[in-house]
């Protein structure tokens, strides 16, 4: 498990024939089985509207 990304190298021999099974857990893996288990982290939705001042001058 890292926070950050595995190389080519490990990833192959992560699924090597003849190698013991490894899961590798990056970063933003780890993140969507802590969001997707709800583990010590919240998620929401924002909406930002932009009002553009230019379009209500004309009006």
């Amino acid at each position: 498990m890292t926070t950050g990304h595995f190389t080519s190298q490990a990833s192959e021999e992560a699924t090597r024939d003849g190698a013991k099974a490894i899961d590798l857990i990056d970063g933003e893996h780890l993140c969507g089985l802590l969001k997707a288990n709800k583990l010590g982290v919240q998620t929401e939705m924002i909406e930002q509207v932009t009002v553009n001042p230019e379009w209500f001058s004309g009006v």
